[in-house]
């Protein structure tokens, strides 16, 4: 097999097409798996119970993830003409589809904890 020389290179970069792209950098933002798992535990779910399931997360982080979520079309956010105002979140069927998906992610996630904190 022969190897490519430079004078075998063009200036022109290779074109490639990832369709992990916009879902990488979707769920790359911070709490954006969280999220998606929380919502889905509890769906439907509002605002303030969710900002006490992730402790330490600022509401404007939340609040930013959880539009970014739904312009995506992984969260449905729901607003009631109360007062005061009411707005619930559920996952969508595409959102729902990505937590199954993430399961084993998660489940990985924990298992490597756990060796990790018992020294495996």
């Amino acid at each position: 097999m022969s190897e490519a020389t430079p004078e075998d290179r063009t200036d022109d970069p290779p074109t490639c097409y990832c369709p992990l792209t916009g879902v990488v950098e979707t769920l790359s933002g911070k709490y954006a798996m969280q999220l998606v798992c929380v919502v889905g535990a509890l769906e439907p779910v509002r605002f303030g119970t969710i900002e006490e399931y992730l402790e330490g997360a600022s509401t404007s982080t939340l609040s930013a993830r959880l539009d970014e979520l739904a312009d995506e079309g992984i969260v449905a956010r729901t607003q009631y003409d109360e007062i005061p105002p009411r707005v619930e979140y559920e996952l969508t069927d595409d959102g729902r589809e990505l937590q199954e998906r993430l399961e084993p992610v998660l489940e990985w996630a924990e298992e490597r904890e756990r060796e990790r904190e018992s020294g495996d």
